[in-house]
């Protein structure tokens, strides 16, 4: 049986980005949901890995899509399938694993907190210890769209980043479940569908957001880059 990643897209325009570039170089085969033109959450126990995206959507919805989505997810934990879990993606992975997602105190939206200083988020100790950020440094720019926020349960979740306004930024949840709250998987392709579909991307300036993209792009590429390889590699894909 030919070894596979399960995607699973939240709305149509937050794909895998850069994921997908290291899918096409390493010859990865994935199979890819969109939840919001009516696709249905697959059983991730046919899968080798899992990918959950970003999306308008909380995780708190009582939709039946939403449902099914939080019971696949924690399918996928008790399964100890390697689960990579991206803004909505997070949020929806600590609900399953028996967490709380929770209004975030300050919306984080673009390149560039309320003081203007640039969004980065930092590796706690144990975060340095883990292989989804091997080969990386301690502190790394990135993209915020995001007015949720989680509260991680007593046992069975790991911190593993932090950030200012929101601290919750990457967990570890389980053996090889792994959120993250902020986005490293954006393309230069994503990031203008974004400015075109997203509503407070849309409200901001253009040109501010391009310019501080430019300032950071070689970065955060390569952080990116190097992420979705570690993880493709924890799942045994390369």
């Amino acid at each position: 049986m030919i070894r596979k990643l399960l995607i699973v897209k939240n709305i149509s325009h937050e794909g895998p980005g850069l994921l997908e570039s290291q899918l096409c170089k390493h010859g990865i085969a994935s199979h890819q949901v969109d939840l919001s033109t009516g696709g249905i959450f697959p059983d991730p126990r046919g899968y080798s890995a899992l990918v959950v995206l970003g999306g308008p959507q909380s995780a708190n919805d009582e939709s039946p899509a939403m449902l099914l989505q939080l019971r696949r997810i924690e399918a996928a934990l008790h399964e100890e399938i390697p689960y990579l879990g991206i803004c909505l993606g997070m949020q929806c992975l600590v609900k399953a694993g028996g967490g709380k997602v929770v209004r975030a105190p300050v919306k984080e939206t673009g390149f560039v907190d309320t003081e203007g200083n640039p969004y980065r988020i930092d590796l706690t100790p144990a975060g340095r210890k883990e292989a989804l950020f091997g080969g990386l440094g301690k502190s790394f720019p990135v993209f915020q769209l995001h007015g949720e926020t989680v509260e991680l349960a007593a046992s069975g979740m790991e911190l593993l980043a932090t950030g200012k306004e929101c601290p919750i930024q990457a967990v570890r949840v389980g053996k090889n479940g792994y959120g993250l709250q902020c986005h490293f998987e954006m393309s230069d392709a994503m990031f203008l569908e974004w400015c075109e579909n997203d509503a407070d991307l849309k409200r901001m300036n253009r040109g501010d957001l391009m310019e501080q993209f430019e300032s950071i792009r070689e970065e955060y590429h390569l952080t990116g880059l190097k992420l979705l390889f570690n993880f493709l590699r924890i799942s045994g894909l390369v």
